[in-house]
């Protein structure tokens, strides 16, 4: 199983998206919000280099935004 860590942060409809994508394809998902932990918002910020959410880390693999053939292709789906 790949490791999964979506960035997040409320009031993001595309962030809203993917958990609901990920919670139907049974995909474990680390949900980290950066508005209420601060060094999400840093490991988000200096780690991965994005400023926006949703920001999808797969097996260290950076997406940026809710990029489905992308996450399918890093999921191996």
């Amino acid at each position: 199983m790949k490791s999964v860590v979506l960035y997040t942060q409320p009031n993001c409809p595309p962030c809203e998206f993917a958990k609901n994508y990920f919670k139907e394809k049974n995909i474990d998902v680390t949900i980290k919000n950066v508005k209420e932990d601060q060094k999400a918002l840093q490991e988000l910020t200096k780690k991965y280099k994005s400023y926006s959410t949703p920001t999808i880390v797969i097996d260290g693999e950076v997406i940026i935004g809710f990029e489905q053939v992308k996450i399918e292709s890093a999921l191996g789906l």
